[in-house]
């Protein structure tokens, strides 16, 4: 049975839905509340055990974080790496979902050190086949990757969101990239077809752009779109970005292609939206 870690941010979300997004300076009666976890490597983790993988999620934990204990154990997601902190809160993320568009608007709020290379230097990795980073504080990051590539043969996956300084140094030390269209707006790239052109030859990444679906390029410079289904109603897009990337990082190493590992993320991404 594949074993796989994810490594990055748990965080508290509390989601209210909206007939539409509020205009400033109004008020807005939610029409339904949910409190439930959230963070990409955690959403992540919860994913790919959901597929049947043995998964181990690390990062730092709050003393109070009863909902976030629950939730990994609920999925069967191991917790046992992680380090557990004597100060700080659970970071929380505010979103507030409009029922009209499906989209999300994110107002976050965190008090709890990032997770550190020292911890991370201590974990015994051989017994992995994959590891997943979310890409944050790049300087711990870096240590971490070199690290995990000594170490063990565990494939690494890296998932860039958002154009963190220094993020691109970490580039040639992974196997997998999966981009966002947020970063490649924020570097200036018009569509992810130009974003993958401009990495250099040999690099295998993804990169997801909404409801057009997401692109893949391998290391031969080949590269293959994806569209996704057209869904009549769009209810919930929290979470579809980390259901694409677990299905992408199981898929390929059940041993499917790049190509055929994106069709699977991309419908599993958009069966999360409705």
């Amino acid at each position: 049975m594949t074993r796989i870690m994810c490594v990055g941010v748990a965080t508290l979300d509390v989601v209210n839905t909206v007939a539409r997004y509020p205009d400033e300076d109004s008020e807005v009666r939610a029409s339904q509340q949910a409190l439930r976890m959230g963070g990409n490597a955690a959403n992540t983790a919860v994913v790919l055990a959901q597929m049947g993988d043995t998964v181990s999620w690390v990062g730092n934990l709050a003393p109070s974080c009863a909902v976030i204990d629950a939730s990994f154990a609920a999925h069967a997601v191991d917790t046992s790496l992680a380090t557990r902190l004597s100060k700080g809160v659970t970071p929380t993320s505010y979103i507030t979902l409009s029922a009209a568009t499906g989209s999300r608007s994110i107002v976050h709020y965190r008090d709890l050190p990032e997770y550190a290379a020292d911890s991370f230097l201590q974990l015994d990795l051989r017994a992995f086949d994959w590891i997943h980073f979310e890409g944050r504080a790049i300087d711990e990051l870096g240590a971490m990757l070199t690290h995990a590539r000594t170490q063990s043969v565990a494939r690494l996956s890296l998932e860039v969101e958002k154009p963190r300084p220094g993020i691109e140094s970490l580039f040639p030390h992974v196997d997998l990239l999966m981009f966002s269209r947020d970063y490649a707006q924020a570097k200036n790239q018009p569509s992810a077809n130009a974003l993958l052109q401009s990495l250099p030859p040999g690099t295998r990444a993804s990169c997801t752009w909404g409801a057009d679906g997401a692109w893949a390029i391998d290391c031969d410079g080949q590269k293959q779109h994806v569209a996704a289904p057209r869904l009549e109603v769009i209810a919930d897009t929290v979470g579809a970005g980390d259901a694409f990337n677990a299905a992408l990082v199981h898929a390929l190493h059940q041993g499917d292609t790049l190509f055929d590992a994106l069709a699977t993320a991309v419908a599993l991404a958009s069966r999360t939206c409705t």
